[in-house]
């Protein structure tokens, strides 16, 4: 811009107010996916894992509405190329949801925990960004790249444009993809709030209907700040909304970097979470230092979080990653991917459950 601030720096301040909110309602609401599933899994609550599914209907109704209204292009999205890394989903999705059941939750619980006074999140936040950035381009490149030789380009196996579920279904039904966007983007939807609303146990839990609401609409937020406030002829920024494995390894580099580093969307929202987080725990007084118990319990935290950082960048996302801003799109990558981490999440708390990985596996695909 040649008057006022930069482009990427009102999408970054943008970014970051944003990250406030969520991060705000996230501590106040305790809005937690492996929390959810562990809710499920050990005391049959289902509110918590409501509150997620809600997020993500709603994400998919303003995302959609986005791209309808011609305000942004979701095709351009990193969740709607023709490049399929289905294997990528299974693997990284897995290790990722194994990984939050060690390290005591998921990119974003991690961040809302550092804005808690917890030190043990500090030290998985540092490790799962060292090994995001060693799987993105170091070391563990080598291997991502061997895995991504598994992916299927769509354009040429299926002549389709991107793995968009809309896309797919106006190709089985012989229609225009956008002439049937909203019908399709209605039905998904609507199915998922259908189940989010049977139960009446949430239904009266005003706080796990406003988390679901809010971090719902966090994520055309972040589409809107990004392609509409972001939008330059001459520096556009990628399009891009909440997720949180890559932008916490790009933090930790441009923490070390700064003279020579540029500030992003991404990086804005790691930093507007904690302190929305901070915010809100410092006004309730639930603000405590809490550290690890033992070594055992450092151990299982440092491994957790290596894995959730590998996890991360071949599944493309994380638990708001792909759960929730990659399902917005209706990637069908970001299906396979969510459920890949549901299943891992259901895997680790086995695991732990069982005290065995091998017997976790079993336990969760009930044979135990």
């Amino acid at each position: 811009m040649e008057d006022g601030l930069p482009v990427h720096v009102i999408v970054a301040i943008a970014g970051f107010a944003a990250g406030i909110i969520f991060g705000g309602v996230a501590n106040k609401t305790n809005f937690c996916t492996m929390g959810a599933v562990s809710d499920m899994v050990f005391m049959g609550n289902s509110n918590r894992f409501r509150a997620w599914m809600m997020a993500i209907g709603v994400a998919i109704l303003g995302t959609q509405t986005l791209h309808i209204s011609g305000q942004i292009d979701i095709s351009s999205s990193i969740y709607l190329t023709s490049n399929f890394g289905w294997l990528g989903g299974i693997v990284g999705g897995l290790m990722f949801g194994y990984g939050m059941t060690m390290a005591g939750g998921c990119g974003n619980k991690t961040l809302v925990r550092i804005g808690g006074g917890n030190l043990k999140s500090i030290v998985v936040a540092i490790i799962m960004g060292i090994f995001a950035y060693m799987t993105l381009r170091g070391l563990l490149g080598l291997a991502r790249i061997e895995l991504e030789k598994t992916n299927i380009d769509l354009s040429e196996t299926s002549k389709l444009e991107t793995q968009s579920m809309v896309e797919m279904v106006a190709r089985m039904i012989n229609a225009e993809t956008e002439s049937i966007r909203l019908t399709v983007a209605l039905v998904i939807a609507g199915a998922i709030l259908l189940y989010v609303f049977k139960s009446a146990e949430f239904r009266s839990s005003p706080t796990d209907m406003a988390a679901g609401l809010i971090i719902g609409l966090m994520i055309p937020a972040g589409w809107w700040i990004t392609g509409v406030l972001g939008l330059d002829d001459f520096d556009p920024t990628p399009l891009f909304s909440f997720t949180f494995v890559s932008p916490t390894a790009d933090s930790l580099q441009y923490l070390m970097t700064f003279t020579g580093a540029t500030i992003n969307f991404g990086i804005a929202t790691v930093a507007g979470v904690i302190v929305g987080s901070f915010l809100v725990a410092i006004s309730s007084k639930s603000f405590h230092i809490e550290s690890f118990s033992d070594k055992s319990d450092m151990i299982r935290h440092m491994i957790g979080a290596a894995i959730m950082g590998i996890g991360g960048i071949l599944a493309l996302g994380c638990t708001v990653g792909q759960g929730i801003t990659g399902m917005s799109t209706l990637s069908l990558g970001s299906v396979i991917a969510l459920l890949s981490i549901l299943f891992g999440a259901l895997w680790g708390l086995k695991s732990l459950e069982e005290d065995s990985i091998i017997g976790g596996l079993k336990a969760a695909c009930g044979r135990g």
